[in-house]
């Protein structure tokens, strides 16, 4: 099949670094992980964006929270992780990329490792690390934008095993580097590598960094009917074909039996996590060729929404087969179109920003199960090189204490109250520091905010 490319790629990027996805269970990352102030991963401890914690702050002063402190950082767009007192980040510096450790009250760095990287992005955006750490109780996996997927020790750095997926798969380059993050489930270590022609996800053993298996490619596509059209070819599969996108792998349970769903480029994919077997594929891309998916699958009960941002895909809402083994279609809409974000989930609606460019961007609440647009606040920019902070542009939000807080990706900080009825905005302020693009969304452990930008790490007190 032929794709149209995009007159202006560049504008595909922006990675899925930010924002927030919904799972029904907690992916398995142990019993002393369940500690609702830290943030180990990913969009937090629940993997959906949403901190449990409580006694913050309900107004911001006009020149924003105190400040607590800030430090330069190398470049990349992977928000931290945090785990007690340590704050792991992934940056690059010069030519290597570097996991660091910091403590995260003051940010004084307590160990770093380092590892040379030749990575150049292809469209100009920055060189460094697209993916957030991933920490366990006594373990940090990364994973870097050439695909170097890495086990040290979270008390000192050491390293404990490494795997150079590039080297180990024949894997097509990708558009920004590589950007799905790890996820943990049990065991097993679980990653998109995008391999061909069969190993677009493979499980890692956590503990040795041994293959366990392969799955997802030629298998599943080739021969598919992509649409309904009348007259539309048959997909055929092609060995230099993108299998690896830029969403992250959701871990749920639906109907009593485990799903990892996977957003890749090609579509929708649930796989056992034991063993990689595929319960059913469902075809969701752009025609256009350097389009990429981005958007965590948000899961409800046995709804799943998948969105994307380019040539009018959309959003639409699945309804997983009571044998966990397909899906029907509920609703299919652009009331949400998902460039790099992942919207939060709460009580029936979803908070997104919604659009493919700063022109177009919107700040949405929509009614998840009927696709109903509740209310739209315009938040584009004349252009991205002269942002204002009168708007958010395109932006992450993460959820605490019944507030939604968000960061534009000029570097503009707000707090909404969920309200489906209105957008009910209850402070913002331009942060100094920070510059276009702010795209890893915020991260909250201890009653403190921490944002990133391309250069600096800034931390804010939010407690009463």
């Amino acid at each position: 099949m032929r794709f149209v490319a995009t007159k202006n790629p560049g504008k595909l990027m922006a990675i899925a670094i930010a924002a927030a996805a919904v799972s029904v269970m907690i992916p398995s990352i142990g019993a002393a992980e369940q500690r609702g102030d830290d943030w180990p991963r990913f969009l937090g401890l629940q993997a959906n964006g949403i901190s449990t914690e409580t006694g913050l702050l309900d107004k911001w002063p006009p020149g924003g929270p105190p400040l607590v402190w800030e430090k330069p950082v190398g470049t990349g767009y992977s928000a931290p992780s945090i785990r007690g007192n340590r704050l792991v980040v992934h940056h690059r510096v010069k030519d290597q990329e570097i996991v660091e450790c910091l403590d995260a009250a003051t940010g004084k760095p307590i160990w770093r490792y380092g590892y040379p990287s030749r990575f150049i992005d292809p469209y100009g955006y920055n060189n460094g690390p697209r993916c957030s750490p991933l920490l366990t109780e006594d373990r940090c996996y990364t994973f870097g934008a050439e695909g170097k997927l890495l086990c040290v020790e979270l008390d000192s750095g050491k390293l404990i095993w490494q795997r150079d997926t590039d080297k180990d798969w024949e894997i097509p380059a990708a558009f920004f580097g590589v950007g799905s993050t790890p996820i943990l489930e049990g065991d097993v270590l679980v990653v998109m590598v995008g391999g061909q022609p069969n190993s677009g996800m493979v499980g890692f053993d956590a503990q040795t960094g041994k293959t366990l298996w392969e799955s997802v490619g030629e298998k599943n596509w080739h021969g598919i009917k992509m649409t309904a059209w009348r007259g539309e070819p048959l997909y055929r599969w092609d060995r230099t074909e993108k299998q690896a996108s830029y969403a992250t792998p959701v871990a749920a349970t639906i109907g009593g039996k485990r799903h990892i769903l996977c957003l890749m480029r090609q579509g929708l994919v649930s796989i056992d996590p034991k063993n990689g077997g595929v319960n059913f594929s469902f075809w969701f891309r752009s025609q256009l060729n350097d389009s990429v998916n981005a958007m965590n699958p948000i899961v409800v009960d046995d709804l799943i929404l998948i969105s994307g941002a380019y040539y009018r895909v959309g959003s639409v809402l699945l309804k997983v087969k009571p044998d966990g083994r397909g899906v029907d279609e509920v609703w299919r809409s652009t009331v949400l179109e998902i460039h790099w974000t992942t919207p939060i989930y709460h009580e029936g609606f979803l908070y997104a920003f919604s659009g493919r460019n700063e022109p177009d961007a919107r700040f949405r609440c929509v009614e998840l199960k009927t696709g109903k647009l509740m209310w739209d606040r315009q938040e584009s920019w004349p252009s991205h090189s002269t942002p204002t902070p009168s708007v958010y542009g395109r932006g992450s939000a993460i959820m605490a204490d019944g507030k939604l807080i968000v960061l534009g990706e000029g570097g503009l900080l707000g707090m909404f109250k969920a309200n489906p009825k209105a957008p009910e905005e209850i402070g913002r302020f331009q942060v100094p520091q920070l510059h276009y693009p702010c795209w890893p969304a915020p991260i909250l452990a201890h009653k403190k905010l921490y944002l990133r930008s391309e250069d600096r790490l800034i931390c804010y007190n939010l407690a009463k």
